[in-house]
């Protein structure tokens, strides 16, 4: 059984232009007029659009699987945290900076 919702308190104002709503909404919450903004149309990708997505996507990376002593992944765990980035992450920039170090020096 579905319950209507009362309707928000404050209303939302009219707006002339989409500039003065943007204006509005840097200096206001939306929360208490959430259910009163417009529902936007869902995005509809081109076939060949989505299709080139799910490709780049799929060959952007390949899992491997690579072994580190414990102090090792402490250690990446530790730099990754103090620079706000996973240690994965951390680790895969520092494989691809060993990768063009060695390219160019070959």
């Amino acid at each position: 059984m579905k319950r209507k919702l009362p309707p928000a308190k404050a209303s939302l104002p009219k707006f002339r232009s989409d500039q003065a709503a943007a204006e509005y909404f840097q200096t206001h919450s939306v929360a208490k007029v959430w259910n009163q903004l417009p529902k936007g149309a869902a995005a509809k990708l081109s076939k060949p659009l989505a299709k080139a997505i799910r490709e780049r996507h799929r060959a952007a990376k390949a899992p491997i699987s690579i072994r580190l002593g414990p102090d090792q992944i402490a250690a990446a765990r530790k730099i990754a945290e103090a620079k706000s980035v996973g240690y994965q992450t951390q680790l895969r920039m520092w494989i691809a900076e060993g990768i063009r170090r060695e390219a160019k020096l070959a």
